[in-house]
């Protein structure tokens, strides 16, 4: 069994909204210094965690447990947007404004078609 479609979507989604929060997650961070050796590295800890909790509750809504290929999945998709999420937390202004020039630019390649 491999990750359907819907859910995978649902996981792109999940992970997009946490990098549009990741500012959030890191002020939560913040708050566990001098217990933490890393903010950012703790950030993206509490990014996946969330992540992950989301992709579960999903297969617990279809009353269904992953399967190793799907959490070897699930693994793989995280890895992939690692150094998304990553610069969002490192960089949230920049990665903010790269952001806004990519969907400006979306929008006037759309407006041209």
């Amino acid at each position: 069994m491999a990750i359907s479609k819907e859910t995978k979507d649902f996981l792109d989604s999940l992970i997009d909204y946490y990098i549009n929060e990741s500012e959030s997650y890191r002020q939560i961070a913040d708050n566990f210094v001098p217990e933490i050796e890393s903010v950012p590295d703790t950030a993206f800890g509490i990014i996946t965690g969330c992540v992950y909790s989301g992709f579960l509750q999903a297969y617990q809504n279809q009353q269904q447990t992953p399967s190793l290929e799907d959490m070897r999945e699930f693994n793989k998709i995280i890895k992939e947007r690692a150094p998304l999420i990553k610069k969002s937390i490192l960089e949230p202004r920049k990665f903010e404004d790269s952001k806004k020039e990519t969907n400006d630019n979306q929008n006037i390649t759309n407006d041209n078609s």
